[in-house]
C-alpha cells in the first residue's frame, strides 16, 4: 500500500515501491528499444515563452527563480524568456528536433522518460512531480501514417507486459470529427472537439447544452454530434455507423480510412487491447489525426494512463515542418494505482539474494572475497557488518528481505542456507548460482 506523501503531489516511495516502478520502468525501456526508439533525455527548464506554444497552461506551469531575485511573480510571468520546469515531455521534445535537426536521422524514433511537473490541484492520478515516458516517430516534411498505426501497437506491447488490468485503447481520429462537425454546417470544429472532450465529466445533457449556447449548435446539429460520439467498436464496423448517419465530406472520409487501418491492424496484432472510440476528442489543438486514450478496465475512474497521438506541425523550423505521433505513458498515475489497489507486488524488499555472515571481526576480509565471487557472477550479495551470533545475523537478513544467508568456517568450507525453508546445504562461492527466480527481484501480478 502507496504511503500518504508528506508534501501534497510530490510522492515518494519506500524501497519495495521503487522496486515496482523500477520493474515497470526497465520494462517500458526494454519494450521501446526492442521496436528501435533511441532514449534522449532533454532539460528540466524551458523558456516560458516555449511552454506556451502549447496554449494557455500558465496555471499549471511552475516558474523558475532564486530565492535572491527581487522581482514578482507578475513579472516572471510577463518575461517569455524566464524559465520554468517543463510540464510535459512534448514541448521540449519539439524544441530538441529543430534544434537538433541537422544531427538527426529522419524518421527519428525517441523514447524519453523524466519527470515533469505541474501545478495542479493533488489527487488520485495527478501529482505535481510526476514521471512520464513517451515514445515519438518525428518525419522532416512528411511522416507516413504507418507509422500512427505502429505506436499504438508499441503501446499496446509495452503495456501488455506490465503487472497491471487489462487496459484499453480508445481511437479515434481529429479528421474523422473535423470532418463530419463541418458536414453538419458547424464550423468551429476545435470548440466542438474541446466541449466533447468533456463528455464523460460532465454527460451528454451538459455537452449538447455548451454546444447550442457557446457554439450557436441547433438542436439537429447538437444531437448529431452526440450520435458521432456514441459510436464504439472493437472492429471495424464503425465504418458502416458512421456513414450511416448521412454525412459528406472529403476529410470525413480521410478520417475514416486511417482510423480504419489503425483498427484493422490492431484487431489482428493487439486482439481484445484496443477500440474505435469516437467520444475521444482530446482538447489540445495541435492534434490533426490519429488521438488515443487508455484507460484500465475496471479502474476508468483513474482517467488515462497513456495519451497521445498525430500532430503535423507542433515542430517547424522556417518553411521545414517536422510532423510526428507519439504517445505519452503517466507512468506515476498507473504505479500509484497498482501500489493503492496492491495489483502487483516484488519479490522481496531489497535487490540483495545473499548476505555474507561473519564467524568473527576478523574473517570480514574473507567475506568480502566470497561476496565479490559472487558479484562477480551477478549474484546481488551484501556482507554482515559484525560478527554477531549468527541467530542475530540470519535475523538480519530476515528483517532486510534477503533471502540467502552464506557461511564458511574456519576450515574453509563454505555452507548457505535458505532462511526460508531452513535448508541449508554446502556451496562453493566460484560456482553456486541461486535459482532464477529468487537471482532478481521479481515484480508479479497479483490476481
Amino acid at each position: 500500500m502507496a504511503r500518504t506523501a508528506s508534501l501534497s503531489g510530490f510522492p515518494e516511495w519506500l524501497p519495495e515501491e521503487r522496486l515496482v516502478e523500477l520493474h515497470v520502468l526497465d520494462t517500458l525501456r526494454r519494450t521501446f528499444e526492442l521496436h528501435g526508439f533511441s532514449s534522449i533525455e532533454t532539460r528540466a527548464v524551458e523558456t516560458v515563452g516555449q511552454l506556451l506554444r502549447k496554449g494557455e497552461i500558465d496555471k499549471e506551469v511552475y516558474g523558475l527563480s532564486r530565492l535572491q531575485d527581487d522581482e514578482g511573480d507578475a513579472a516572471a510571468k510577463a518575461d517569455p524568456h524566464a524559465l520554468a520546469l517543463h510540464f510535459d515531455l512534448t514541448v521540449p521534445f519539439a524544441r530538441y528536433v529543430v534544434e537538433n535537426a541537422g544531427y538527426l536521422a529522419f524518421p527519428f524514433r525517441r523514447y524519453q522518460i523524466q519527470k515533469v511537473w505541474r501545478g495542479e490541484r493533488p489527487q488520485e492520478g495527478r501529482a505535481r512531480e510526476f514521471t512520464q515516458a513517451d515514445i515519438d516517430v518525428v518525419g522532416d516534411g512528411e511522416l507516413p501514417f504507418r507509422y500512427d498505426v505502429e505506436i499504438a501497437l508499441v503501446i499496446a506491447e509495452a503495456l501488455n507486459a506490465l503487472p497491471i488490468p487489462d487496459f484499453l485503447l480508445r481511437i479515434n481520429n481529429r479528421k474523422l470529427a473535423e470532418g463530419f462537425y463541418t458536414g453538419i454546417g458547424l464550423t468551429d470544429t476545435a470548440g466542438v472537439l474541446r466541449s466533447i472532450d468533456k463528455l464523460e465529466k460532465v454527460g451528454p445533457a451538459k455537452v449538447a447544452e455548451l454546444l447550442k449556447e457557446e457554439l450557436g449548435a441547433t438542436d439537429d446539429q447538437a444531437q448529431a454530434a452526440l450520435k458521432l460520439a456514441s459510436i464504439r467498436t472493437k472492429d471495424t464496423s464503425f465504418v458502416e455507423q458512421v456513414r450511416a448517419l448521412g454525412v459528406s465530406n472529403e476529410l470525413l472520409e480521410e478520417g475514416l480510412s486511417e482510423l480504419e487501418q489503425v483498427i484493422a491492424a490492431a484487431v489482428q496484432r493487439a486482439p481484445g487491447r484496443v477500440v474505435a472510440d469516437l467520444s475521444i476528442a482530446r482538447g489540445l489543438d495541435y492534434y490533426t489525426g490519429t488521438v488515443v486514450e487508455t484507460v484500465l478496465v475496471g479502474h476508468e475512474q483513474l482517467g488515462s494512463i497513456c495519451s497521445g497521438g498525430r500532430y503535423d506541425a507542433l515542430a517547424s523550423k522556417g518553411n521545414r515542418k517536422f510532423p510526428g505521433v507519439g504517445l505519452s505513458i503517466g507512468v506515476t498515475r498507473l504505479v500509484s494505482r497498482i501500489l493503492s489497489q496492491d495489483l502487483a507486488k516484488a519479490s522481496r524488499s531489497v535487490p540483495t539474494a545473499v548476505l555474507v555472515a561473519l564467524n568473527n571481526d576478523d574473517s570480514w576480509g574473507a567475506a568480502q572475497d566470497v561476496a565479490a565471487q559472487l558479484r562477480s557472477r551477478g549474484i546481488a550479495t551484501e556482507v554482515a557488518a559484525k560478527a554477531e551470533k549468527f541467530g542475530k545475523q540470519i535475523k538480519f537478513a530476515d528483517r532486510r528481505g534477503i533471502p540467502f544467508v552464506w557461511f564458511t568456517d574456519d576450515d574453509g568450507k563454505h555452507q548457505v542456507k535458505d532462511i526460508r525453508s531452513g535448508e541449508q546445504y554446502d556451496a562453493d562461492p566460484a560456482t553456486w548460482t541461486p535459482a532464477e527466480e529468487d537471482l532478481h527481484v521479481r515484480v508479479t501480478a497479483v490476481h
